[in-house]
């Protein structure tokens, strides 16, 4: 089998890595959701139930970047873009990290004091918006193989999004700062607010490394 055939099976398998993993990354986002709205209707339960999706998912995202960092030395050099398709990968891998981060300091917070304080619906919105953008990248990843000009539309949408995120936190921050009176809340809405804004901001790195990928196809 020749080189140039080598190169492309294997840029194809990594690829469909690539997208299993971020394909598992908005199930995981669906979990944190989830999560929240539990969170606010006071379900312990459905809460546990979630959060153990959710570390189940985040180890399996783990073993397939490692499934793609092995395909990518497996054919070594031969592979055009490679340090590109493992920049994603991690930054996708990053993603997941941030999102068990989050759930972590949601699933501690009171549901009645968001209540109290009117952070509730808030809290919720940006979490949508969590999932929004990261079905986003979803579908970027999909449209690598079938037509990355799409890919490179979809980035804009991602920025969009970015920005959104960005107001919004900002908003929330102030907000809470008045209303939520106890300091363990506080903090724990604080960090899981700016989790949120992180998680975006890493959405949109993956997005510019989509973006450099549907460009060298």
């Amino acid at each position: 089998m020749y080189s140039g055939e080598l190169e492309v099976q294997a840029k194809r398998k990594a690829l469909a890595v690539l997208q299993d993993e971020i394909s598992k990354i908005l199930n995981s986002s669906r979990d944190l959701s989830a999560l929240t709205t539990s969170l606010v209707r006071g379900d312990d339960k459905d809460m546990q139930v979630c959060l153990e999706r959710m570390r189940n998912t985040e180890e399996e995202v783990e073993n397939l970047r490692r499934n793609i960092t092995r395909e990518v030395a497996e054919i070594g050099g031969l592979m055009a873009h490679r340090e590109d398709i493992l920049r994603t990968a991690y930054l996708v891998d990053d993603i997941a990290g941030y999102i068990s981060g989050i759930a972590f300091r949601i699933a501690n917070m009171k549901g009645a004091a968001l209540k109290k304080a009117q952070c509730d619906a808030d809290l919720e919105h940006l979490v949508g918006m969590v999932v929004e953008a990261i079905f986003k990248l979803n579908e970027m990843g999909r449209a690598l193989s079938i037509n990355p000009a799409t890919t490179i539309e979809l980035a804009q949408e991602v920025q969009r999004l970015e920005r959104q995120v960005d107001a919004k936190y900002r908003a929330m921050i102030i907000k809470a700062l008045g209303n939520i009176p106890d300091t363990k809340d506080l903090l724990l809405f604080k960090d899981a607010v700016e989790g949120i804004e992180g998680v975006v901001d890493k959405c949109q790195e993956a997005s510019d490394s989509f973006t450099i990928l549907a460009l060298g196809m």
